[in-house]
């Protein structure tokens, strides 16, 4: 079915606006920000030998732009705020110079990687395993997992064996600090991972308090897709000195994603979810809502209809949102119903589509949660609901981040179509008005108590309807 896909007036003015703001920032600035002096991009074939062998690992065959630019200034030790679009290979920008960092003999922790969720921090520590297969030597570095929900021993263990790596979330990390069971002093190397986030106002007080047990002699880096004034102002208090290497300053949302927004009154959300999946037929894909009763919700209706759906929230243990993650990349769960805790923290290279139930109260989540489709330079398409109290407020985060956001409308609900022709087919069989009245407890009784015979009642009008419309067709 084609989709009718129009401009908003709100985006035509918007639009307009952006254009003029990006023609202006070309003038001023000429080209994108990096840190003074610039350093010279590299190839996968430049890297150090250990770096090489890394990157070829995780079955890279060239580096990403991101990689190509941020990697030198790690590799010389320097600072540097990153700022790139989503699925653009952040992760591996800059976890491929901790091959020529880390120190194999030495046992104790030399790198700390903070992420804001658990999930994002496994995946992070996933993609450096599969790297550090590369040599034997590299293959001897070892890391530990830090968060909450699962138990402490594991965690401890691994720190008093000496892993070298420490990824985790600042709630625990911080914990594991205090209680003497991680010792920073060995700590080289600070790394943030979607850092508008760490310093938010939710976790700032932990991370000041952690930067207090880490070493003022380190080297610290920044990484995000979104990276707004206040938080570059922030960040002079964990990096020295640091310059801003952007390579989205004006795009922060990637080309290949598509947007496209459908206007929905709020007690039609559901149904308007369920024709929007049957329009796209993704094979697998996110849907975000804003609250936990809102995924329960959205969960349940979606199994209810025979669409196989799981739910993530902070209400749901670490394990269990691990398993949940773990069906859906494996292609045994269609969908995935997530509040922001997923935004962050999901890599799955073959999701199409992402669902926004509800628009994000945070604009920059408009960006973390379609940055989950589209990754590594795959297509992929985000798919909005807004109210119309939502529209104006959707089209200026569209707009912050230059994003073309297409208006469509809905396609026809096939139950509606379907009832209206079978009120039109019996409405012309002319049925007496008592023998309606007497039918409707029958009808009533069946639909609750035997919805099998009722569907095939009306399954049975509908083709006889069909039919006679075939018959007609054939005689004119």
């Amino acid at each position: 079915m084609e989709t009718d896909i129009q401009k908003s007036p709100y985006t035509q003015h918007i639009d307009l606006t952006s254009k003029a703001q990006k023609k202006r920032r070309r003038e001023e600035v000429g080209k994108l920000p990096e840190p003074e002096p610039a350093l010279d991009e590299v190839a996968l074939e430049d890297l150090p030998d250990n770096v090489e062998q890394a990157a070829r690992a995780a079955g890279w065959t060239e580096l990403m732009p991101v990689q190509q630019k941020a990697i030198p200034y790690m590799l010389a030790g320097r600072d540097i705020m990153v700022q790139s679009q989503t699925g653009s290979g952040k992760t591996g920008a800059f976890l491929l110079p901790l091959f020529d960092v880390l120190d194999p003999d030495l046992k104790k922790q030399q790198v700390l990687i903070l992420t804001p969720t658990r999930e994002l921090a496994r995946q992070v520590n996933e993609e450096f395993e599969r790297m550090k297969i590369a040599t034997p030597r590299t293959n001897d570095l070892e890391t530990v997992l830090i968060y909450g929900g699962v138990a402490y021993g594991p965690q401890i263990e691994a720190l008093k064996g000496g892993a070298q790596v420490v990824i985790g979330t600042p709630g625990r990390v911080l914990d594991l600090l205090n209680k003497k069971h991680f010792q920073a002093d060995d700590v080289r190397m600070l790394i943030l991972d979607e850092a508008d986030e760490m310093l938010s106002m939710g976790f700032y007080p932990d991370m000041e308090e952690i930067r207090g047990f880490l070493p003022e002699n380190r080297q610290s880096y920044m990484f995000s897709a979104t990276m707004p004034a206040k938080i570059r102002t922030v960040s002079r208090e964990f990096l020295d000195d640091p310059g801003f290497l952007s390579l989205s300053s004006e795009k922060v949302s990637v080309e290949e994603i598509k947007y496209r927004y459908y206007l929905v009154p709020p007690m039609e959300k559901d149904r308007a979810l369920r024709r929007l999946i049957d329009q796209e037929e993704p094979e697998s894909a996110l849907i975000f809502a804003n609250t936990k009763r809102e995924v329960s919700y959205v969960q349940k209706m979606l199994d209810n209809a025979g669409l196989d759906a799981e739910e993530i929230s902070g209400d749901l243990s670490q394990p269990k949102r691990e398993e949940a993650i773990d069906r859906l990349r494996a292609g045994e769960t269609r969908f995935l119903v997530a509040t922001d805790v997923a935004a962050r923290g999901i890599d799955i290279s073959d999701l199409s589509h992402v669902f926004i139930y509800d628009v994000p109260q945070d604009r920059e989540y408009l960006i973390h949660r379609s940055g989950r489709t589209a990754r590594a330079g795959k297509t992929g398409t985000t798919i909005i609901l807004a109210t119309h109290e939502d529209e104006y407020d959707l089209i200026r985060m569209a707009s912050r981040y230059d994003i073309e956001l297409e208006r469509a409308e809905l396609p026809e609900d096939p139950d509606e179509v379907a009832t209206d022709a079978l009120r039109e087919y019996v409405r012309n069989l002319s049925p007496t008005p008592d023998l309606v009245d007497e039918f409707e407890p029958l009808a009533r009784r069946l639909s609750k108590e035997d919805p099998t015979l009722f569907s095939r009642i009306l399954a049975t009008l509908y083709t006889q309807k069909k039919a006679e419309e075939e018959a007609e067709a054939e005689t004119e």
